[in-house]
This record gives C-alpha cells, sequence and structure tokens, in this order.
C-alpha cells in the first residue's frame, strides 16, 4: 500500500521539513511496516504541487495527505484524486470548494486566533491602537485565524476600548511583505502603535524589525504562532510576547492513523474523528487537536517539557 504525503512550502515554515515529514513518516511505520509513503514538497508552488499529487497517484498511491499551497487550487487536486478512487485527507491547511474531501486533520484554527486575539485585549492599555497582520489570504487557515481573532477584537473595537488602527493580509505569508506592511502601518500611525496582532512567529519577527528603529521593541505586545525556535528566542529576550504552539506530533499521529485506515480499506480508529468543518462545498469530517499558548513563563513547561525543541535550539541558556 502507498500513502502520498505531499506538503506546501519550506520558506516560511521550517516544520514541514524538520518536523510533519520525519514524524509522519516514523507514525505510518509504526502502524504499518509495509506501507510505502511517498513525500513530495511543492516549494510555495501550486502548479508543482498539482504535478506531484498526479505523480502520486500514477505510482499507486491510494491515500493523498496533503497540505494546499492554495486552498482553492488544490480543489483541482481533490477532484483528480475522486475520479481515480483515491481518498483525499487534508493536512493542516483545508482544501476549500470541493465536496472530494474526504477529512481534513489539523488544530482548531479559529481558536488560535482567538487566543492570539485575547492576548492582544489582555495586554494593551485601554484606548491603545492594534494593528494587525493576517498571513495570506490563500491559505484558508489564515481566514479562519483572522476570523477568530477578529471574534474577541471587534466587540472592543466597536466600544472604543481598543482601536483598530491598521490591518493587512501578507501575501505568500512572506516576511519582506509582512516587513513592508508594518512599517506601512508605522508610517500610517505615525507610530502610535499600542498592540500588534502577528499571524504567526515568522512574521512576528518582521514585527520586531520594524519596531526596532522606532525604539519601541519590548513596549508592545507581540503575538505569533507555531513555536520556531526563533519565535521563542524572541520570547526569551522580551521581544515577542507569545506564541500559538501546535504540537505537531499530535497532528502527524493523527493523520497517520487515518490514512492507513483508508489504505487499509478500513473505517477511522474509534473517536478520531471529533468535529466537520465547511469548506465551501460540504461539512468535512475533521480531527480538531487544540492549540496551547506561550509566553515566557511556561517555555519550560511547554515545548521544552514535550521535547518539541531544546534550549540550546532555541539559543538561550535554560529559564
Amino acid at each position: 500500500m502507498t500513502i502520498a504525503l505531499l506538503l506546501p512550502e519550506t520558506a516560511t515554515s521550517p516544520r514541514y521539513e524538520s518536523q510533519d515529514k520525519p514524524h509522519f513518516m516514523e507514525d505510518v511505520k509504526q502502524l504499518d511496516p509495509n506501507v510505502n509513503v511517498i513525500y513530495s514538497n511543492a516549494q510555495g508552488n501550486a502548479s508543482s504541487q498539482q504535478q506531484q499529487a498526479e505523480a502520486a497517484i500514477s505510482n499507486g498511491a491510494k491515500v493523498l495527505v496533503l497540505d494546499p499551497v492554495d486552498a482553492k487550487a488544490a480543489a483541482v487536486i481533490a477532484n483528480k484524486a475522486k475520479q481515480s478512487g483515491v481518498a483525499m485527507i487534508s493536512y493542516d491547511r483545508l482544501i476549500t470548494g470541493t465536496p472530494n474531501v474526504d477529512y481534513y486533520v489539523s488544530f482548531d484554527n479559529e481558536r488560535v486566533g482567538r487566543l492570539q486575539g485575547q492576548y492582544i485585549a489582555d495586554h494593551t492599555k485601554k484606548g491603545g491602537t492594534v494593528v494587525m497582520i493576517n498571513g495570506a489570504q490563500t491559505d484558508n487557515n489564515a481566514l479562519l485565524f483572522a476570523k477568530g481573532a477578529h471574534e474577541v477584537l471587534d466587540p472592543l473595537f466597536q466600544n472604543g476600548t481598543l482601536k483598530k488602527g491598521y490591518e493587512s493580509y501578507t501575501p505568500d505569508w512572506d516576511a519582506a511583505n509582512g516587513l513592508r506592511e508594518m512599517e506601512q502601518a508605522l508610517t500610517t500611525l505615525n507610530n502610535k502603535v499600542d498592540g500588534v496582532l502577528a499571524a504567526n512567529d515568522n512574521l512576528a519577527g518582521s514585527v520586531i524589525q520594524a519596531l526596532r528603529p522606532q525604539g519601541l521593541v519590548g513596549k508592545v505586545p507581540i503575538t505569533g504562532q507555531d513555536a520556531t525556535d526563533q519565535g521563542l528566542k524572541n520570547i526569551a529576550l522580551g521581544y515577542q510576547s507569545m506564541t500559538v504552539y501546535k504540537p505537531i506530533k499530535d497532528e502527524t499521529q493523527a493523520a497517520a492513523k487515518l490514512a492507513v485506515a483508508l489504505a487499509q480499506g478500513q473505517q477511522p480508529p474509534a473517536g478520531l474523528v471529533n468535529g466537520q468543518i465547511d469548506n465551501g462545498s460540504k461539512q468535512v469530517p475533521s480531527v480538531l487537536l487544540t492549540p496551547i499558548v506561550v509566553t515566557k513563563e511556561n517555555i519550560a513547561d511547554t515545548v521544552i517539557k514535550d521535547g518539541f525543541t531544546t534550549w540550546a535550539k532555541i539559543g538561550v541558556p535554560p529559564q
């Protein structure tokens, strides 16, 4: 039996090569040593991902575990899989606009946004001005993060507790784009920024870079996501305020259990599927995992304790 793992890029999310790929392959082998895993990474190119998926189907893959570069464009891949009798698992990011997605495995991404929004709500002075640097609009997760954040912050914007000074989405989640957006926000607001909701650690780094010449680093709460080593280092140094940790091992284990069951022609293990998500075409049966807030105070008790990373990788002494 063959399963294909198709991941989207490496430029903005180093987790895919360092964690998702090896963990998934290890998890599959533990479940069934006879299953072959085809792996491809699209390096941010939706057309390349479609070609990789078609090649995997031609090479006998019975299940595609696909993290889409472009949520809408990947519908073509899901439709091709359906025509070929191949099961489709949308992994981490949701494939939208097609009924041909069998399952979705990810974290509760609206909750991620709510956690970020609540942190800004709790740590920005009353009447303060908030900047929102969201992710890429081609990534459905970025839309869910923003939706969750707005659920928390919009009532505060409306009643005057906080002010929304600037909001933008970031093409490709690219750090250079994020830097330009944050610099534009500072120019527009004459440097009057009291809190920044950055959608992930990569963009939080761009925010820090923009704030540094203005003498605002460490004075403005900044959110993040993914618990990257650089993000955690920024938190330890007091430059970034928090990140949202998503235990990737839990995600790969869930995806592996689902993929192996489908490859064997079986139903998912009891209790694994715990929700459903609307992808614009159907309610997709989903495995939704729980994200965790990490601040300077609990780095040791979360990402270090779990073995997700080490103080040496973060690059600071144990705290």
